[in-house]
């Protein structure tokens, strides 16, 4: 095997150059956070694992970008403006220089397009499979985080974008799901690779909304876990999840796959809960934020989980509401 570097010259080499002030260089054994004047900060982790979160052969450029970026939807969706992350990274005894190379070459795309630079971490070797862990942090006016269990009676409930593309797309990364055209296969597969956090959407989220929180498990489930935080429930008809055309192509070719679609997750897409009387002022800055939302619902008394409803107004059931790992 072709040498490698050592621990302080990897860090020197690929992640050194990504940290910004508050990582003193990545010289010390901790970073340095001011917080912005008048702020709170919020903090969020998620750990990704080779096998359960992405494919080890997966281009690992993409994996470093998916990994900063399913941090930053948690941010988003409380309205939070990011500051910074933590890397901890934990490589199989096989890695190649080349490999982290392309790694740290995604991460330092994502941070300056996202203006989230790196403040440190930590990197250790594993007899395991890969593993790395990321740790945001980013900042809200004090007093303004926009939590899950902030949905008030009446309030409409949105979801941005469209939901179930990544469930569907890792059916195809398996080798599985319908014949479809080679341009929605592709845009599928991309969606699954690589989430798009909605960062543009949080000032909306900040200005407007009384609960939030990001679609990672599965919409159904995540809009249930939103309610039950907020001791409200819903009434939500189903059949108006917003689908982008590849995923209503797929549905087409195999009903089955609008239960994936609705409880599959990694959509990283964001749901808010606005009163009625701020919901045009939300849309309208969703709008000129370029962002699409979608009311799936409205909040109301009870604390029983949301009624799905076909277009029918028959209930429509899940076995499973979300994705678990345990």
């Amino acid at each position: 095997m072709p040498s490698r570097p050592g621990e302080e010259e990897l860090i020197a080499r690929f992640f050194a150059p990504l940290a910004g002030p508050v990582g003193l260089g990545l010289q010390d054994d901790a970073a340095l956070l001011v917080p912005p004047l008048g702020s709170d900060l919020v903090l969020t982790t998620d750990a990704l694992v080779a096998g359960v979160h992405f494919f080890a052969d997966d281009p690992p450029g993409l994996i470093a970008r998916k990994a900063l970026r399913v941090n930053l939807s948690d941010l988003a969706a409380k309205g939070a403006r990011p500051l910074g992350f933590l890397l901890a990274l934990a490589l199989p005894k096989d890695w190649r220089t080349e490999w982290l190379a392309s790694f740290a070459a995604g991460l330092a795309e994502d941070a300056v397009a996202y203006g989230c630079p790196l403040a440190g971490g930590d990197t250790v070797s594993t007899p395991g499979p890969l593993m790395l862990s990321v740790t945001a942090f980013g900042a809200v006016p004090s007093g303004r985080m926009v939590a899950r269990s902030g949905v008030k009676l009446g309030d409409r409930l949105y979801v941005s974008g469209t939901i179930g593309d990544s469930a569907i797309g890792l059916r195809i990364r398996r080798g599985e799901g319908p014949a479809l055209t080679q341009t929605a296969r592709q845009y599928l597969l991309d969606r699954y690779l690589l989430p798009e956090p909605r960062l543009a959407l949080a000032p909306a989220v900040h200005a407007h909304a009384n609960g939030g929180m990001d679609v990672s498990d599965g919409f159904v489930g995540d809009l249930t876990k939103m309610l039950a935080a907020s001791g409200v429930t819903a009434r939500a008809p189903i059949y108006l999840l917003p689908l982008s055309s590849a995923a209503r192509a797929a549905i087409a070719a195999d009903p089955d796959l609008f239960e994936v679609a609705a409880t599959g997750g990694d959509d990283y897409e964001l749901l808010a809960s606005v009163s009625p009387e701020s919901a045009p002022a939300f849309e309208a800055a969703a709008a000129a934020a370029g962002v699409r939302v979608t009311l799936v619902g409205n909040a109301v008394e009870g604390v029983a989980p949301p009624c799905f409803v076909g277009p029918d107004g028959g209930q429509v059931t899940f076995p499973r509401a979300s994705y678990s790992h345990f």
